[in-house]
């Protein structure tokens, strides 16, 4: 039977590590954190909802170059959902939308 901590004792634990062992160990859980490739989309951006990006945000999102999203923009296939002076913001919810088309018919 392992032994089980809380999280107090984990963090005074960490505490106690050199440097390069918490960089190892925060290294090991990245790696193995997030190998499972069936988190939903609801369970990764649930949280961003109803959250607006900026454009290098919503870029990086549909993981296009900023010139390929300008482009979007510019030829009115993804419209901002606000606007603040020359910025633009974009809905979660549309680039949801838009990324699931973009990525079915490239």
């Amino acid at each position: 039977m392992g032994c089980i901590l809380t999280a107090d004792e984990l963090f005074i634990g960490l505490k106690k590590l050199t440097s390069e062992e918490r960089n190892k160990f925060f290294i090991l859980i990245a790696n193995n954190a997030f190998r499972d490739d069936n988190y939903s989309h609801e369970e990764i951006f649930g949280h961003l909802k109803n959250e607006k990006f900026t454009a290098h945000e919503s870029a990086e999102y549909l993981e296009v170059s900023i010139a390929t999203f300008r482009r979007l923009v510019q030829s009115g296939k993804l419209k901002p959902t606000e606007e603040m002076g020359r910025n633009q913001l974009f809905s979660t919810q549309n680039l949801k939308a838009f990324k699931k088309i973009y990525k079915a018919y490239g």
